[in-house]
Protein backbone atom coordinates (compact mmCIF):
# COMPACT_ATOMS: atom_id res chain seq x y z
CA UNK A 1 0.00 0.00 0.00
CA UNK A 2 1.21 3.40 -0.91
CA UNK A 3 2.26 6.41 1.41
CA UNK A 4 0.70 9.10 2.65
CA UNK A 5 1.56 12.52 3.76
CA UNK A 6 -0.06 12.35 6.76
CA UNK A 7 0.83 8.74 7.51
CA UNK A 8 4.85 10.11 6.86
CA UNK A 9 4.30 12.56 8.91
CA UNK A 10 2.45 10.88 11.55
CA UNK A 11 5.33 7.77 11.76
CA UNK A 12 7.31 7.69 15.07
CA UNK A 13 10.60 5.62 15.78
CA UNK A 14 10.56 2.58 17.84
CA UNK A 15 13.97 0.75 19.24
CA UNK A 16 14.87 -0.42 16.14
CA UNK A 17 14.88 1.27 13.05
CA UNK A 18 12.02 0.42 10.73
CA UNK A 19 10.85 0.89 7.18
CA UNK A 20 7.70 2.15 5.47
CA UNK A 21 7.05 0.87 2.21
CA UNK A 22 5.83 2.99 -0.67
CA UNK A 23 5.75 1.87 -4.34
CA UNK A 24 8.47 0.78 -6.89
CA UNK A 25 11.01 0.07 -4.40
CA UNK A 26 10.85 3.30 -2.44
CA UNK A 27 10.63 3.25 1.00
CA UNK A 28 11.04 5.31 4.32
CA UNK A 29 13.25 4.43 6.72
CA UNK A 30 12.79 5.85 10.82
CA UNK A 31 15.76 5.51 12.50
CA UNK A 32 15.67 5.10 16.91
CA UNK A 33 17.12 8.71 16.87
CA UNK A 34 13.74 9.82 14.54
CA UNK A 35 15.34 10.84 11.63
CA UNK A 36 13.19 10.45 8.47
CA UNK A 37 15.40 8.90 5.46
CA UNK A 38 13.98 7.83 1.89
CA UNK A 39 15.97 4.92 -0.20
CA UNK A 40 14.89 3.46 -2.87
CA UNK A 41 16.40 -0.49 -3.24
CA UNK A 42 17.29 -1.75 -6.84
CA UNK A 43 18.88 -4.39 -8.95
CA UNK A 44 21.79 -3.91 -11.53
CA UNK A 45 23.49 -6.64 -12.78
CA UNK A 46 22.07 -9.17 -10.53
CA UNK A 47 23.44 -7.36 -7.49
CA UNK A 48 21.09 -5.38 -5.18
CA UNK A 49 21.79 -1.82 -3.93
CA UNK A 50 20.92 1.03 -1.94
CA UNK A 51 20.53 4.70 -3.04
CA UNK A 52 19.65 7.70 -0.62
CA UNK A 53 16.79 9.86 -1.82
CA UNK A 54 17.03 12.27 1.06
CA UNK A 55 15.33 12.81 3.98
CA UNK A 56 12.41 14.39 5.30
CA UNK A 57 10.73 16.63 5.80
CA UNK A 58 13.56 18.49 3.38
CA UNK A 59 12.38 16.11 0.94
CA UNK A 60 8.50 15.57 0.69
CA UNK A 61 6.94 12.21 -0.66
CA UNK A 62 6.17 13.70 -4.14
CA UNK A 63 9.80 14.39 -4.40
CA UNK A 64 11.12 11.53 -3.00
CA UNK A 65 8.74 9.75 -5.46
CA UNK A 66 10.42 11.68 -8.71
CA UNK A 67 13.77 11.21 -7.40
CA UNK A 68 12.98 7.02 -7.84
CA UNK A 69 11.52 7.51 -10.75
CA UNK A 70 14.28 9.01 -12.52
CA UNK A 71 16.92 6.70 -10.96
CA UNK A 72 14.13 3.67 -12.56
CA UNK A 73 15.08 5.96 -15.97
CA UNK A 74 18.36 5.78 -15.56
CA UNK A 75 17.93 2.11 -14.97
CA UNK A 76 15.65 1.11 -18.52
CA UNK A 77 18.21 2.67 -20.14
CA UNK A 78 21.30 -0.06 -18.50
CA UNK A 79 23.35 2.82 -16.20
CA UNK A 80 23.66 2.53 -12.30
CA UNK A 81 22.31 5.63 -10.66
CA UNK A 82 24.51 4.87 -7.79
CA UNK A 83 27.59 5.28 -9.74
CA UNK A 84 25.61 7.83 -12.30
CA UNK A 85 25.49 10.44 -9.14
CA UNK A 86 29.48 9.44 -8.36
CA UNK A 87 29.92 10.30 -11.50
CA UNK A 88 28.36 13.54 -11.47
CA UNK A 89 29.18 14.66 -8.03
CA UNK A 90 33.17 13.93 -9.10
CA UNK A 91 32.36 16.00 -12.15
CA UNK A 92 31.07 19.06 -9.88
CA UNK A 93 34.20 18.82 -7.78
CA UNK A 94 35.98 19.08 -11.13
CA UNK A 95 34.25 21.73 -12.53
CA UNK A 96 34.58 23.84 -9.07
CA UNK A 97 38.38 23.23 -9.02
CA UNK A 98 38.59 24.68 -12.51
CA UNK A 99 36.08 27.47 -12.05
CA UNK A 100 37.59 30.77 -12.81
CA UNK A 101 38.19 32.25 -9.66
CA UNK A 102 40.36 29.34 -8.16
CA UNK A 103 42.41 29.21 -11.65
CA UNK A 104 42.94 32.91 -12.17
CA UNK A 105 43.91 33.25 -8.52
CA UNK A 106 46.14 30.07 -9.21
CA UNK A 107 47.74 32.08 -12.10
CA UNK A 108 48.23 35.49 -9.72
CA UNK A 109 50.31 33.12 -7.29
CA UNK A 110 52.45 31.71 -9.97
CA UNK A 111 53.24 35.59 -11.75
CA UNK A 112 52.52 37.79 -8.72
CA UNK A 113 56.16 37.35 -6.63
CA UNK A 114 57.32 38.76 -9.93
CA UNK A 115 55.44 42.18 -10.02
CA UNK A 116 55.87 45.41 -7.92
CA UNK A 117 53.67 45.10 -4.48
CA UNK A 118 51.66 47.77 -5.46
CA UNK A 119 50.88 46.42 -9.06
CA UNK A 120 50.36 42.85 -8.06
CA UNK A 121 47.42 44.37 -5.30
CA UNK A 122 45.92 46.55 -8.17
CA UNK A 123 45.38 43.19 -9.98
CA UNK A 124 44.43 41.25 -7.31
CA UNK A 125 41.68 43.61 -6.20
CA UNK A 126 40.43 44.41 -9.56
CA UNK A 127 39.47 40.71 -10.19
CA UNK A 128 38.15 40.49 -7.02
CA UNK A 129 35.76 43.31 -7.43
CA UNK A 130 35.12 43.53 -10.86
CA UNK A 131 35.70 39.83 -11.98
CA UNK A 132 34.50 37.22 -9.27
CA UNK A 133 31.14 38.07 -8.06
CA UNK A 134 29.95 37.25 -11.63
CA UNK A 135 32.44 34.95 -13.01
CA UNK A 136 34.25 33.35 -10.30
CA UNK A 137 31.91 30.39 -9.81
CA UNK A 138 31.90 29.53 -13.46
CA UNK A 139 33.70 26.57 -15.03
CA UNK A 140 36.55 28.11 -16.85
CA UNK A 141 36.19 26.24 -20.12
CA UNK A 142 32.72 26.94 -20.21
CA UNK A 143 33.21 30.99 -20.19
CA UNK A 144 31.68 32.66 -23.11
CA UNK A 145 32.82 35.85 -24.89
CA UNK A 146 29.18 37.47 -24.19
CA UNK A 147 29.40 36.53 -20.09
CA UNK A 148 33.09 38.42 -20.29
CA UNK A 149 31.70 41.33 -21.96
CA UNK A 150 28.84 41.62 -19.39
CA UNK A 151 31.41 41.54 -16.66
CA UNK A 152 33.06 44.36 -18.75
CA UNK A 153 30.00 46.41 -19.37
CA UNK A 154 29.59 46.71 -15.61
CA UNK A 155 32.35 48.58 -14.71
CA UNK A 156 32.24 50.39 -17.98
CA UNK A 157 28.61 51.95 -16.62
CA UNK A 158 29.97 53.11 -13.61
CA UNK A 159 32.72 55.75 -15.91
CA UNK A 160 36.32 53.09 -15.56
CA UNK A 161 36.39 52.42 -18.91
CA UNK A 162 40.19 51.95 -18.20
CA UNK A 163 39.68 49.65 -15.69
CA UNK A 164 37.19 47.68 -17.56
CA UNK A 165 40.02 47.48 -20.71
CA UNK A 166 42.54 46.68 -17.77
CA UNK A 167 40.43 43.56 -16.47
CA UNK A 168 39.92 42.32 -19.77
CA UNK A 169 43.44 42.25 -20.21
CA UNK A 170 43.68 40.18 -16.71
CA UNK A 171 40.80 38.17 -17.82
CA UNK A 172 42.76 37.14 -20.86
CA UNK A 173 45.91 36.24 -19.07
CA UNK A 174 44.24 33.82 -17.01
CA UNK A 175 42.04 32.36 -19.72
CA UNK A 176 45.26 31.56 -21.58
CA UNK A 177 46.85 30.29 -18.80
CA UNK A 178 43.99 28.04 -18.07
CA UNK A 179 44.77 27.04 -22.05
CA UNK A 180 48.20 26.18 -21.31
CA UNK A 181 47.48 23.87 -17.85
CA UNK A 182 44.21 22.13 -19.71
CA UNK A 183 41.72 23.69 -18.12
CA UNK A 184 39.73 25.57 -21.33
CA UNK A 185 40.06 25.50 -24.98
CA UNK A 186 40.63 28.51 -25.80
CA UNK A 187 40.97 32.38 -24.65
CA UNK A 188 37.18 33.67 -25.01
CA UNK A 189 38.45 37.96 -24.92
CA UNK A 190 40.26 37.79 -28.24
CA UNK A 191 36.50 38.17 -29.51
CA UNK A 192 35.74 40.98 -27.87
CA UNK A 193 38.26 43.35 -29.85
CA UNK A 194 36.72 46.41 -30.41
CA UNK A 195 33.67 45.73 -28.11
CA UNK A 196 34.44 48.37 -25.59
CA UNK A 197 35.27 52.03 -26.47
CA UNK A 198 39.03 52.90 -26.66
CA UNK A 199 40.08 54.04 -23.65
CA UNK A 200 41.59 57.67 -23.68
CA UNK A 201 45.44 57.86 -22.42
CA UNK A 202 45.82 59.76 -19.83
CA UNK A 203 48.30 61.48 -17.68
CA UNK A 204 49.15 62.45 -14.07
CA UNK A 205 47.88 65.43 -12.25
CA UNK A 206 51.43 67.92 -12.25
CA UNK A 207 51.76 71.60 -11.79
CA UNK A 208 55.26 72.59 -14.26
CA UNK A 209 55.01 76.36 -13.67
CA UNK A 210 57.32 77.37 -11.20
CA UNK A 211 55.00 80.24 -9.46
CA UNK A 212 52.37 77.44 -8.65
CA UNK A 213 55.39 74.73 -7.86
CA UNK A 214 56.00 77.16 -5.02
CA UNK A 215 52.73 77.72 -3.62
CA UNK A 216 51.91 74.15 -3.89
CA UNK A 217 55.46 73.77 -1.60
CA UNK A 218 53.98 75.81 1.22
CA UNK A 219 50.62 74.19 1.07
CA UNK A 220 52.51 71.19 1.73
CA UNK A 221 54.45 72.12 4.69
CA UNK A 222 51.09 73.29 6.16
CA UNK A 223 49.23 70.38 6.16
CA UNK A 224 48.25 68.12 8.79
CA UNK A 225 49.69 64.77 8.62
CA UNK A 226 52.08 62.48 10.83
CA UNK A 227 55.65 62.97 10.64
CA UNK A 228 56.33 59.56 8.72
CA UNK A 229 53.62 61.17 5.79
CA UNK A 230 55.05 64.97 6.24
CA UNK A 231 58.92 63.69 5.45
CA UNK A 232 57.33 61.61 2.72
CA UNK A 233 55.82 64.28 1.19
CA UNK A 234 58.84 67.17 1.61
CA UNK A 235 60.64 63.83 0.03
CA UNK A 236 58.47 63.49 -2.59
CA UNK A 237 59.26 66.88 -4.82
CA UNK A 238 62.99 66.60 -4.36
CA UNK A 239 63.69 62.86 -5.24
CA UNK A 240 60.83 62.27 -8.12
CA UNK A 241 60.41 58.70 -7.93
CA UNK A 242 57.38 56.52 -8.29
CA UNK A 243 55.54 56.85 -5.61
CA UNK A 244 55.86 52.96 -5.00
CA UNK A 245 59.60 53.00 -4.92
CA UNK A 246 59.37 55.89 -2.54
CA UNK A 247 56.59 54.57 0.41
CA UNK A 248 58.72 50.66 0.13
CA UNK A 249 62.21 52.55 0.48
CA UNK A 250 64.14 50.43 2.78
CA UNK A 251 67.30 51.83 5.49
CA UNK A 252 69.38 49.45 3.70
CA UNK A 253 69.45 51.02 0.48
CA UNK A 254 70.30 55.08 2.17
CA UNK A 255 74.16 55.75 2.06
CA UNK A 256 74.28 58.78 4.48
CA UNK A 257 78.34 59.26 3.79
CA UNK A 258 77.64 59.23 0.02
CA UNK A 259 74.60 60.98 -0.11
CA UNK A 260 72.58 58.23 -1.93
CA UNK A 261 70.32 55.92 -2.17
CA UNK A 262 70.31 52.85 -3.61
CA UNK A 263 67.36 50.38 -4.80
CA UNK A 264 65.98 48.04 -7.38
CA UNK A 265 63.46 49.39 -9.59
CA UNK A 266 61.01 46.36 -10.53
CA UNK A 267 59.74 48.14 -13.92
CA UNK A 268 63.06 48.01 -15.48
CA UNK A 269 64.82 45.36 -13.70
CA UNK A 270 67.71 47.72 -13.11
CA UNK A 271 69.58 49.22 -9.79
CA UNK A 272 68.81 52.71 -9.50
CA UNK A 273 70.74 55.22 -7.96
CA UNK A 274 69.53 58.29 -6.84
CA UNK A 275 71.98 61.30 -5.26
CA UNK A 276 70.43 62.73 -2.19
CA UNK A 277 70.69 66.94 -2.04
CA UNK A 278 71.72 68.24 1.35
CA UNK A 279 68.03 68.96 2.01
CA UNK A 280 67.00 64.93 1.32
CA UNK A 281 69.78 64.31 3.47
CA UNK A 282 68.75 66.31 6.54
CA UNK A 283 65.00 65.39 5.97
CA UNK A 284 66.32 61.43 6.35
CA UNK A 285 68.42 61.80 8.63
CA UNK A 286 65.57 63.47 11.17
CA UNK A 287 63.37 60.92 10.24
CA UNK A 288 65.99 58.07 10.98
CA UNK A 289 65.90 58.63 14.63
CA UNK A 290 62.09 57.80 14.16
CA UNK A 291 62.00 54.77 11.85
CA UNK A 292 65.78 53.79 11.68
CA UNK A 293 65.36 50.72 13.23
CA UNK A 294 63.12 49.10 11.09
CA UNK A 295 62.97 48.14 7.27
CA UNK A 296 61.32 51.14 6.02
CA UNK A 297 61.89 54.44 5.49
CA UNK A 298 57.86 55.17 5.55
CA UNK A 299 56.66 52.25 7.86
CA UNK A 300 52.96 51.87 8.15
CA UNK A 301 50.82 53.89 10.64
CA UNK A 302 49.42 50.51 11.94
CA UNK A 303 52.66 48.34 12.13
CA UNK A 304 56.48 48.62 11.41
CA UNK A 305 56.31 45.82 9.56
CA UNK A 306 55.36 47.07 6.44
CA UNK A 307 55.69 50.41 4.44
CA UNK A 308 52.77 53.06 4.65
CA UNK A 309 50.07 53.02 2.42
CA UNK A 310 49.82 53.02 -1.24
CA UNK A 311 47.89 56.57 -1.12
CA UNK A 312 49.39 58.45 1.70
CA UNK A 313 51.37 61.25 -0.44
CA UNK A 314 47.90 61.66 -2.73
CA UNK A 315 45.96 62.02 0.64
CA UNK A 316 47.69 64.90 2.10
CA UNK A 317 47.87 66.25 -1.40
CA UNK A 318 43.96 66.65 -0.87
CA UNK A 319 44.32 68.01 2.29
CA UNK A 320 46.59 70.34 1.25
CA UNK A 321 43.95 71.63 -1.42
CA UNK A 322 44.85 69.93 -4.17
CA UNK A 323 42.97 67.70 -6.83
CA UNK A 324 45.27 64.57 -7.23
CA UNK A 325 43.41 64.19 -10.33
CA UNK A 326 42.98 67.44 -12.02
CA UNK A 327 46.08 69.44 -10.09
CA UNK A 328 49.35 67.41 -8.78
CA UNK A 329 49.49 63.56 -7.90
CA UNK A 330 51.87 61.87 -6.35
CA UNK A 331 53.12 60.44 -9.56
CA UNK A 332 53.18 64.01 -10.95
CA UNK A 333 56.09 65.23 -9.22
CA UNK A 334 58.38 62.98 -12.08
CA UNK A 335 56.58 65.33 -14.92
CA UNK A 336 57.20 68.70 -12.57
CA UNK A 337 60.46 67.92 -12.36
CA UNK A 338 60.89 66.76 -16.15
CA UNK A 339 59.77 69.69 -17.58
CA UNK A 340 61.21 72.53 -15.14
CA UNK A 341 64.84 70.58 -14.91
CA UNK A 342 64.15 71.00 -18.98
CA UNK A 343 62.59 74.03 -19.79
CA UNK A 344 63.98 76.18 -16.72
CA UNK A 345 66.77 74.93 -16.05
CA UNK A 346 68.21 73.91 -19.19
CA UNK A 347 69.58 70.04 -17.91
CA UNK A 348 69.94 67.75 -20.67
CA UNK A 349 67.37 65.25 -21.48
CA UNK A 350 69.30 62.49 -21.52
CA UNK A 351 70.52 63.25 -17.95
CA UNK A 352 67.01 63.50 -16.28
CA UNK A 353 65.53 60.81 -18.10
CA UNK A 354 68.71 58.35 -16.65
CA UNK A 355 67.48 59.95 -13.15
CA UNK A 356 63.91 59.24 -13.89
CA UNK A 357 64.93 55.55 -14.00
CA UNK A 358 63.49 55.27 -17.22
CA UNK A 359 65.47 53.16 -20.11
CA UNK A 360 67.28 55.54 -22.59
CA UNK A 361 68.77 54.66 -26.49
CA UNK A 362 71.99 54.95 -26.79
CA UNK A 363 73.44 55.24 -30.02
CA UNK A 364 76.67 53.60 -28.87
CA UNK A 365 74.91 50.56 -27.54
CA UNK A 366 76.08 50.56 -23.77
CA UNK A 367 73.75 48.95 -21.00
CA UNK A 368 71.65 51.02 -18.87
CA UNK A 369 73.72 51.68 -15.40
CA UNK A 370 73.06 53.20 -12.52
CA UNK A 371 75.92 55.16 -12.54
CA UNK A 372 75.13 56.78 -16.29
CA UNK A 373 75.39 60.55 -15.72
CA UNK A 374 76.52 60.12 -11.98
CA UNK A 375 78.63 63.36 -12.13
CA UNK A 376 75.72 65.52 -13.91
CA UNK A 377 72.81 63.86 -12.34
CA UNK A 378 74.78 64.85 -8.47
CA UNK A 379 74.75 68.51 -9.46
CA UNK A 380 71.63 68.34 -11.29
CA UNK A 381 70.07 66.76 -7.53
CA UNK A 382 71.38 69.32 -5.27
CA UNK A 383 70.49 72.50 -7.60
CA UNK A 384 66.88 71.06 -8.30
CA UNK A 385 66.65 71.03 -4.37
CA UNK A 386 67.46 74.58 -4.00
CA UNK A 387 65.77 75.88 -6.59
CA UNK A 388 62.59 74.10 -4.97
CA UNK A 389 63.87 76.20 -1.89
CA UNK A 390 63.70 79.68 -3.46
CA UNK A 391 60.09 78.80 -5.08
CA UNK A 392 59.04 77.77 -1.55
CA UNK A 393 60.38 80.90 0.38
CA UNK A 394 59.02 82.80 -2.89
CA UNK A 395 62.04 84.15 -3.78
CA UNK A 396 62.87 85.37 -7.68
CA UNK A 397 64.08 82.68 -9.54
CA UNK A 398 65.81 83.76 -12.23
CA UNK A 399 66.20 80.94 -14.81
CA UNK A 400 70.21 79.66 -15.61
CA UNK A 401 70.10 77.08 -18.76
CA UNK A 402 73.24 74.53 -17.94
CA UNK A 403 74.91 72.88 -21.37
CA UNK A 404 76.42 70.40 -19.43
CA UNK A 405 75.62 66.65 -19.85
Amino acid sequence: MALTDTAVRRAKPTEKARKLADEKGLYLLIQPTGGKLWRLDYRFNGVRKTLALGSYPDVSLASARERRDDARKLLANDIDPGEYRKIQKAAKIERAANSFEVVAREWFAKHSPNWAASHADKIIQRLEKDVFPWLGRRPIGEIKAPEVLACLRRIETRGALDTAHRAQQNCGQVFRYAVATGRAERDPTGDLRGALPTAKVGHFAAITDPDEVGALLRAMDDVSATFVVKCALRLAPLLFVRPGELRTAEWAGIDFDKAQWCYFVTKTKTEHLVPLATQAVAILRELHALTGTGRYVFPGARTNGQPMSNGAVDVALRRAGYSTREEQSGHGFRAMARTILHQEMGIAPEVIEHQLAHRVPDALGTAYNRTKFLVQRREMMQRWADYLDKLRDGAEVIPIRAGGT
